[in-house]
């Protein structure tokens, strides 16, 4: 149910909303629960309100309606997936019992697995504790691995982290936000030395007056975010680098959604071959040195390495990146000087460089990310007000996920794990000795990689993620998974991963829980408890403080969530990511008062400027130094970088290109991505019916040219094939595609996952994985029966609305006219 927002009971005093939220108890009822929206990092501000004249019987209507609430990143608004996020709380296959496989093993030592059934708590957890003690007594501590998710809590985030390393003690954690932030992080801590994904307020692009906007659609994954683009869209300074002519990159022209045909442009689309993002930033670069529009006095005075990128970037001339990434020598100039024209040196009103996934996605992805950063320096842009380099950060707790302590190599407070006086400090919050805590572990795709392997890890706790749908080359990860002796899963419906594992764990969701998430731009806010969970139900922090026990741990694990993150916040205390300053209780008191919410870093004292050597305060010149409590840090960098020194470095990168790259077997470009209407592996989506009847499976999109020199029509049967396997969908003609490329959003499972033929090269310095591109060979499918989907959003026996493989025009246009409704 879509319900309208004049349906919805506005929110109560701040006194009945604080009531509302205490930590354990649901709403009252009658009063709506302020909280955030449950999918990506824009996390928009809504209110639960519960649900009218629901009787015993109601089944899967909602139990709470959603209305959106002014908030800074939404302004008020909600997307499809918003909207419908209150149907995730009454999922007709949501879990409510544990669940556990039955292994028997006959004389000759063959294994076989029976399928899930029902358990009890006790059960299912005894299964996992014994499980682990006797894979860590016979392989040692390393043969546990511990997976998390970008979507967890903060302060479930930090109890994994602790877990793994204070009672499994292993080395092999890791999370799914490896698939999604790890180049930008790595790009912006060797640049600046801290990576908070938007170092400034989201709202601070509406002053600009160009915006670089390079692998990211925002008018589909976070259609509220587009409001703040309507400034520098009115100004024509709108830049947007992708291969397709997205929702968003058609803001940029005439034909803009809800725009006049003859309206004057409101920016520029480059359409680059894919996997060539990298030569684009290079040829700009050289522009604005060959052309003298670089900021040469902030050089001077804030950044290092800047004669080796000067150098790097002469061999880049417009006419030879037009060779390689198809965009016209006079357009890659253009754009230079747009650019430069905005920028504060030459008057402008500001400018941003802004990346996403397409372009971090790659085996160059931290290249890429570096030479955006490279251009947003040589500019002058970052460390000041109305300007910089921010990164799109995709999950909803993409941020504050990495930031404390379920990354590989890092401990809270975005603390390296191998340094040790950032052992020290954690390991004394935790009262373990700091010789106890492992070193750093596998990151993502080569932890998969080595699960059931000689040597590698023979168990998986898997928490907030769906391995077998997001990850690359999936076919594989399943066979992995199948190796392990034992795979635990906690998630609230059952996934495809879920579906594999040997012990499941019902846990609790958004709505159900309290706790805070951080938003993309750094903003630390509170996720609130609106309604009970379904009996048999547990949190994760239950699930990790009865494990602990029944593992012998005496390290404690606090079940309340707001203690849970003050423990947090000592840990984080002094480090960059220093959330001391900060409260369950602070947080709350903050939004009552209609405050401007709350920026790390937030040390527990005033700054105090003249200190730089106080890692929490280092660049933080939005804090007034003085007495009282610590205002946070919307912008970071106005004063100095969290280098050593305090000055940014530039790092000469160089083009290599996409490790699967097209040949006369695969001759056809392949990029993935998702649509308005999906979210992540879609284990929450594809749950939703409206959205579910909106785009039912996955299609390939591809140019008219290409299906007429394939011999393919539009809704035609399409078998796509690399070099580690296949996947079908039916074709879906689009102009706004290159030619040589063809499109698959990566939401749903069995023969349409696109993961399944996806790369697993990562990145040498980030460790991320190639998905954006890979080279595919596209040919009718000779079978011509294209298999439905699992859809899990339908419930046993109903229809899917749209028969496997027909109607693929009629779907496309009805979400192709609903993401230019929402995002104008």
């Amino acid at each position: 149910m879509v319900v309208h927002p004049a349906a919805v009971p506005v929110a109560g005093p701040a006194g009945a909303r604080a009531a509302a939220a205490r930590p354990g108890r649901a709403a009252p009822s009658g009063i709506a629960t302020d909280t955030h929206c449950p999918y990506c990092a824009l996390q928009c501000g809504m209110s639960l309100a519960p649900a009218q004249d629901r009787g015993p019987d109601a089944g899967a209507s909602p139990r709470v309606v959603v209305a959106p609430r002014e908030f800074p990143t939404n302004k008020g608004g909600l997307c499809q997936k918003g909207w419908t996020s209150a149907s995730l709380l009454t999922a007709h296959d949501r879990l409510t019992v544990p669940l556990v496989r039955d292994r028997t093993v006959d004389a000759a030592g063959a294994v076989t697995r029976g399928g899930l059934r029902p358990a009890t708590w006790d059960e299912a957890l005894g299964r996992v504790a014994r499980g682990i003690t006797e894979i860590q007594a016979a392989s040692g501590r390393d043969a546990v691995a511990v997976f998390g998710g970008g979507g967890l809590t903060n302060e479930k985030a930090y109890a994994l982290g602790k877990l793994a390393r204070t009672v499994l003690r292993t080395a092999n954690i890791d999370y799914n936000g490896r698939f999604c932030m790890a180049s930008a992080a790595a790009g912006a801590n060797r640049a600046f030395g801290a990576d908070r994904g938007l170092p400034f307020p989201l709202a601070d692009l509406a002053g600009a007056d160009a915006v670089l906007l390079l692998g990211s659609n925002l008018a589909e994954t976070m259609p509220p975010s587009v409001q703040h683009l309507a400034g520098v869209r009115s100004r024509g300074g709108l830049v947007v680098v992708d291969p397709r002519r997205s929702a968003t990159a058609a803001l940029t022209g005439a034909g803009a959604p809800g725009g006049a045909v003859d309206a004057a442009p409101q920016g520029v689309h480059l359409q680059p071959v894919p996997g060539t993002d990298l030569v684009v930033l290079l040829a700009l670069l050289h522009v604005v040195w060959a052309e003298g529009l670089a900021d040469e006095e902030y050089l001077a005075a804030r950044v290092s390495g800047v004669d080796d990128v000067r150098r790097a970037v002469a061999a880049w001339w417009p006419e030879r990146a037009e060779t390689v990434c198809g965009i016209a020598a006079d357009e890659l100039r253009r754009v230079a000087r747009l650019l430069a024209a905005a920028s504060p040196v030459r008057g402008g009103r500001g400018a941003y460089v802004l990346t996403g996934r397409g372009v971090e996605q790659s085996t160059q992805g931290t290249a890429t990310v570096t030479a955006a950063i490279d251009l947003a320096l040589a500019l002058g842009l970052p460390g000041r007000t109305g300007s910089g380099y921010g990164a799109i950060t995709g999950q909803g707790n993409g941020q504050g996920g990495r930031e404390h302590g379920q990354k590989a190599d890092q401990l809270p407070g975005y603390r390296k794990i191998d340094d040790p006086a950032a052992r020290a400090h954690v390991a004394a919050v935790w009262g373990v000795d700091p010789a106890s805590l492992p070193g750093p572990g596998k990151p993502a795709v080569e932890l998969l990689r080595s699960l059931g392997t000689p040597g590698g890890p023979r168990a998986l706790l898997v928490h907030g993620s769906n391995v077998l749908v997001s990850a690359p080359d999936a076919t594989r990860v399943a066979e992995r998974l199948d190796a392990l002796d034992l795979l635990v899963v906690c998630d609230l419906v059952p996934s495809e991963t879920a579906l594999r594992a040997d012990v499941v764990l019902p846990v609790t969701q958004w709505a159900e829980e309290e706790g805070t998430m951080t938003s993309l731009e750094g903003r630390v806010i509170r996720r609130r408890q609106a309604v009970t969970p379904p009996t048999g139900v547990r949190s994760e922090l239950w699930v990790f403080a009865e494990l602990a026990r029944r593992l012998g741990s005496t390290v404690p694990f606090p079940l309340d969530p707001a203690e849970v993150f003050d423990e947090l916040a000592r840990a984080s205390a002094g480090g960059v990511a220093d959330y001391s300053g900060l409260s369950h209780a602070r947080l709350d008191a903050d939004e009552a008062a209609g405050g401007p919410g709350l920026f790390w870093p937030v040390p527990a004292v005033p700054a105090r400027l003249s200190e730089p050597g106080r890692a929490g305060d280092r660049g933080a010149s939005d804090n007034p130094a003085g007495r009282g409590t610590h205002p946070g840090t919307p912008r970071l960098f106005l004063d100095r970088f969290h280098t050593p020194d305090g000055r940014a470095l530039m790092v000469a990168v160089d083009h290599v290109g996409p490790s699967d790259d097209v040949r006369p077997d695969a001759p056809v470009y392949l990029v993935t991505g998702r649509v308005l209407q999906h979210y992540q592996s879609g284990a929450q989506t594809r749950r939703v019916a409206e959205l579910d009847r909106i785009v039912p499976g996955p299609f390939v999109e591809m140019h008219p040219i290409l299906g007429f020199r394939l011999g393919i029509q539009d809704g035609d049967p399409v078998r796509l094939t690399s070099a580690r396997g296949e996947v079908r969908a039916p074709a879906r003609w689009s102009d706004k595609i290159r030619p040589d490329t063809v499109f698959m959003p990566f939401h749903w499972s069995g023969a349409g996952s696109v993961n399944r033929i996806t790369t697993d090269a990562t990145d040498p310095v980030s460790g991320m994985p190639e998905f954006k591109v890979c080279a595919v060979a596209v040919a009718p499918d000779p079978a011509g029966d294209l298999p439905s989907d699992p859809a899990p959003g339908r419930p046993p026996g109903a229809a899917a609305g749209v028969a496997p493989g027909a109607a693929a025009a009629p779907a496309r246009g009805r979400g192709h006219e609903f993401s230019e409704e929402v995002v104008v």
